[in-house]
């Protein structure tokens, strides 16, 4: 097991053991840890369950939904500010032609 893979399967542990603590099966855990995919993100929704006590398995989800949601739009403005540096930094090193093609 490599040292990923044994941070993803702790933090999975972790989430399982407080969804089962508030009454929820240990299949919806592993469910939510594989759509989370990130021990990080495994760890926020460990810490939404301490601090919430969902009563209902909708809740949880909403909130596995809603992480994985800000996870994405997170990526999405990386991947914007990346593109724009690199557009800056053509324009700033080499003169720019709209008519030119590469």
């Amino acid at each position: 097991m490599t040292p990923n893979q044994y941070l993803w399967a702790q933090a999975r542990d972790r989430l399982v053991a407080a969804v089962t603590g508030i009454g929820f099966s240990a299949e919806l855990a592993g469910l939510m840890a594989r759509q989370l995919k990130s021990p990080k993100a495994i760890d926020r929704m460990t810490s939404y369950v301490y601090q919430a006590h969902p009563r209902t398995e909708e809740m949880l989800v909403d909130e596995m939904l809603a992480i994985c949601a800000e996870i994405e739009a997170w990526r999405e403005k990386k991947e914007s500010q990346e593109a724009q540096a690199r557009y800056n930094a053509r324009l700033y090193y080499r003169k720019w032609d709209p008519d030119e093609e590469d």
